[in-house]
């Protein structure tokens, strides 16, 4: 999931209504174009947008190409019934957005928008896979705690390369696919399979896995508490920085202080990433003050530091994380690591040093758009890079009944 930013400074806000106002000149603005293309009338706005001589256009911009196109589909297409103007109109925003190269910013129609916030904020039918991009392929950030995929073997790191579904009809390679119409295309009716094509480092062969779609119903905080040599630990796992996670988070360590344990793991194994409050929220549990990110803008950097009192700022703290902590998670590991609140123990992360902009659209889509870099309190840009641990150890799969990383993490103490 995508780093993502709440409240907008003026600037930005300022940007937002100047990017609609284009739109709507560009889009909304289609019937009147229509009949100056027609010969029927005339407009000197979209006369600079369509290329009047006398006008500058921006260097590179065709919009007289564009609404060509869209008259040549109007009048040649064979099915007329599937000139749907409202869908030529999402797909063409979708294509701007794409043609920046970045998988990241992207435009949402209503529905893509709507499955989005079910992903932070509820349930819903699936295999139960945060996705991503990894050298611009389809990658799994990370299987969900207890679904179908990660029951199915599905692994983080795995390359998805096919996507095949006979009831829906889909037998399609991911090259070049955005990440709304892979988790479309995935996702599915309760208890209807789909068919993955995946391909794993240290494997030489891509293998296929089928996977039976159901509810996805995932908690953002969980806890466990283990007990060795004496002592207690309380196993924190937060799964996702999504809409629930504040109030989640409190009710947990609320749960915890009144069980007096010796040692915190904050467990971030798996765990994709959501809202940046969510990670300045979560480092805000742990220390009194200092920077938890910084963020280098277009035009201005920005930084976010500890913004309340902790619970938990001097209880002992272990961080876990793997190849599936992205985003938000990263975030909050690194910054545990870079104050030395804590040691950060297990795999290298996934390495997403970018932050998203959500930029709500009056017709209920939406436009992510990156908008900054992120660095961690050291300066360190971790895209496609990662938090290194301090501690490296991979759980093996084959001992199900030992977590090593966590068996390492107790060390620590």
């Amino acid at each position: 999931m995508d780093v993502m930013k709440i409240k907008l400074s003026y600037r930005k806000i300022r940007n937002i209504f100047l990017g609609l106002a284009v739109l709507t000149l560009v889009f909304a603005g289609g019937y009147e174009t229509a009949r100056y293309r027609l010969g029927q009338g005339s407009n000197q706005v979209i006369n600079k947008f369509i290329g009047n001589p006398s006008q500058a256009q921006p260097q590179g911009a065709d919009f007289a190409r564009f609404w060509d196109v869209w008259k040549r589909l109007e009048q040649s297409y064979v099915d007329p019934e599937q000139v749907d103007y409202q869908k030529m109109t999402w797909g063409a925003t979708e294509g701007l957005a794409q043609s920046l190269g970045d998988p990241y910013t992207q435009y949402l129609p209503p529905d893509d928008n709507k499955r989005v916030n079910e992903d932070l904020n509820g349930s819903f039918f699936g295999v139960g896979i945060e996705l991503g991009y990894k050298d611009n392929t389809l990658v799994v950030v990370a299987p969900l705690t207890g679904t179908p995929a990660e029951k199915a073997g599905v692994q983080a790191g795995d390359f998805i390369l096919h996507i095949k579904d006979e009831k829906k009809q889909v037998d399609v390679d991911t090259r070049g696919m955005a990440l709304v119409d892979a988790v479309d295309k995935i996702r599915g009716p309760l208890g209807t399979p789909v068919t993955l094509t995946l391909y794993r480092d240290g494997v030489v062969e891509s293998f296929e896995v089928t996977i039976t779609r159901g509810e996805i119903v995932v908690p953002s905080v969980e806890v466990k508490y283990l007990t060795e040599n004496g002592k207690k630990y309380a196993l924190l796992q937060l799964h996702k920085f999504g809409g629930r996670t504040d109030s989640e988070w409190r009710e947990k360590v609320g749960e915890i202080e009144a069980n007096k344990v010796d040692g915190v793991i904050l467990d971030l194994r798996n765990n994709p990433g959501g809202y940046l409050d969510g990670a300045v929220f979560v480092v805000g549990e742990f220390m009194d003050s200092g920077v938890v990110v910084e963020q280098q803008g277009r035009t201005q950097n920005e930084s976010y530091e500890v913004d309340r009192k902790g619970s938990l700022i001097g209880m002992p703290l272990v961080v876990l994380i793997n190849k599936g902590s992205a985003s938000a998670s990263e975030i909050t590991a690194g910054a545990l690591q870079d104050h030395k609140r804590a040691k950060v123990v297990g795999e290298t992360s996934f390495g997403k040093g970018t932050v998203q902009e959500v930029q709500d659209m009056s017709d209920g889509s939406s436009l992510h758009v990156t908008v900054a870099k992120w660095l961690t309190p050291d300066g360190k840009w971790i895209n496609q890079e990662g938090i290194v641990p301090d501690v490296e150890v991979k759980d093996d799969p084959e001992t199900k009944d030992v977590d090593e990383v966590v068996e390492t993490a107790i060390k620590q103490f």
